[in-house]
């Protein structure tokens, strides 16, 4: 399965037009406009009209999606509702603190009612009940992304706001294990700050060197940060090339060993240069 690339995802509140519309003209791989946290009660339904608005008129030209109000909230059927009414033009719905594979259910049955079949989801990972669950939640329908929200799961357990990423291994790598194990992606929650400084930048290294796909980013200045640490070098992506050429000449002469540069080549080789390629846009025909 091929999945959009999102190693900056930046989040833009749904009741605030300038920034959506700035975030919407940015470098982002992916926008997302926020219903939920960014919206106060009363703005809900202007919000949801404005983003719906916005969709239409830039989703077709790049990837945006919506986080929608949470399940359990007057708002969530609604704003699905509205979701599915996109169509096309919206890339995804991000259904925030999934603590149960029968929230997706449960959002699957609202977007078919309501006509989107094959509008995918993305699930918020926000909570102790969610990360117990994640294997499940993981297989759940429409999926197509996981992402760990840090300043909920933060306050629930108590961790402090500045704590290193370090100390969020754990997690990371059960939402990892768990997106892998389904075939969705695993996307890095964003940073609790929004300057693109020496924590911003150290946080984003530690995802993408423990494997996950991308992070969402607060502010405009975080992107080139993200999408940098997400991308592979020219010569990691070269040398993946050369992986993959050189197991399919292989193949080709009958021979059941490849070597390449003294090293000896196999499946498991093969599967992280095709994920190099991936990374970096490129496509593979091996």
């Amino acid at each position: 399965m091929r999945h959009l690339r999102r190693r900056a995802a930046l989040v833009a509140p749904g009741s605030d037009e300038h920034k959506a519309r700035k975030a919407l003209a940015g470098t982002a791989d992916e926008v997302i406009l926020d219903l939920e946290d960014a919206v106060v009660a009363a703005q809900k339904d202007t919000a949801r009209a404005l983003v719906s608005d916005l969709v239409r008129a830039h989703g077709r030209a790049r990837p945006v999606s919506l986080r929608v109000n949470g399940p359990g909230t007057e708002w969530f059927a609604a704003d699905l509702r509205a979701c599915a009414a996109l169509g096309e033009a919206l890339t995804s719905v991000v259904i925030p603190k999934v603590e149960s594979p029968a929230t997706l259910t449960d959002a699957d049955a609202l977007l078919t009612g309501a006509g989107a079949p094959v509008l995918p989801v993305q699930a918020l990972i926000e909570t102790p009940a969610g990360v117990a669950a994640i294997d499940e939640i993981a297989a759940g329908p429409r999926l197509t992304a996981v992402i760990i929200g840090y300043a909920d799961l933060g306050a629930v357990l108590g961790r402090s706001r500045t704590a290193p990423p370090d100390r969020w291994l754990f997690v990371q790598d059960r939402v990892l294990h768990a997106a892998r194990a389904a075939g969705v992606q695993a996307v890095d929650g964003p940073h609790l700050g929004i300057a693109d400084d020496a924590e911003f930048r150290q946080a984003a290294r530690w995802a993408a060197d423990l494997g996950f796909d991308g992070k969402w980013v607060v502010h405009p200045a975080q992107i080139a940060t993200a999408q940098d640490s997400f991308t592979p070098t020219p010569a990691q992506a070269e040398h993946a090339r050369r992986v993959l050429s050189t197991l399919a000449a292989a193949a080709a002469r009958g021979a059941g060993a490849a070597r390449l540069d003294g090293r000896m080549l196999d499946e498991a080789v093969a599967v992280a240069a095709r994920r190099t390629l991936a990374m970096s846009g490129a496509q593979d025909e091996h």
